[in-house]
């Protein structure tokens, strides 16, 4: 997926030796979260708008040098990358760079989320089911195998938490009735955190439960 023509080339660089007075202007007339600077052009790191309230206006750039945050993306960077960038940095923009270390632009979150919800994970009909399993013990070929197994296919799939060796995937199938494939997946011992079909194995155990109820109550 191309996602070089989202970047933005009309956001300003600070230079390292300039006052930190247009850096805080910046940071008050936008949302943005951090902004690049530059030594001569050369990309050295970012300012953050959570410290912009500590900035004083006649202090240059200088003196926040080791304090300056250096994530940074190229435009060959793909975009599943720049949205892990995004993610692990707790930013809203990103600096891209060229083979110099010059800034070339910005790449906006919104442009980038924009673009993942239009994929057919989104856009395509069908059904998401939400599982987990040990990290040593699931595999995507597995997780793959058991939908296909079933006649349909999967639209996508991706690792949406991992913790205590856990792993959370969310996958996306082409299909309304995820039964049969909820089914095989507990048969492969995964645990199901989510779907949004009926299931009925969950609604097979309540009647059995409001059975057992009834019964005991006699």
């Amino acid at each position: 997926m191309q996602i070089q023509n989202l970047i933005l080339k009309t956001l300003p660089t600070f230079e390292v030796s300039e006052t930190l007075k247009k850096p805080l202007l910046f940071f008050e007339e936008t949302t943005f979260s951090h902004a690049a600077v530059v030594e001569k052009g050369v990309f050295i790191g970012l300012l953050s708008e959570n410290d912009h309230d500590c900035f004083e206006a006649r202090k240059k750039i200088e003196s926040l040098r080791y304090e300056l945050e250096s994530f940074f993306v190229t435009s060959e960077t793909s975009w599943l990358d720049v949205l892990e960038k995004f993610s692990r940095n707790e930013a809203n923009i990103l600096p891209v760079l060229n083979d110099d270390r010059k800034v070339v632009g910005y790449y906006d979150l919104n442009d980038i989320v924009a673009l993942f919800i239009g994929t057919p994970f989104f856009t395509e009909p069908g059904g998401i089911i939400v599982v987990s399993k040990g990290i040593k013990d699931y595999s995507f070929s597995e997780i793959s195998q058991i939908v296909e197994s079933n006649n349909n296919k999967i639209l996508g799939a991706f690792i949406t938490e991992s913790f205590n060796d856990i792993v959370q995937v969310t996958i996306k199938i082409n299909a309304a009735n995820l039964n049969e494939v909820i089914q095989t997946f507990r048969r492969y011992n995964y645990t199901i955190l989510f779907d949004n079909n009926d299931d009925q194995f969950m609604d097979d155990l309540k009647q059995r439960s409001d059975y057992l109820d009834k019964y005991l109550n006699v």
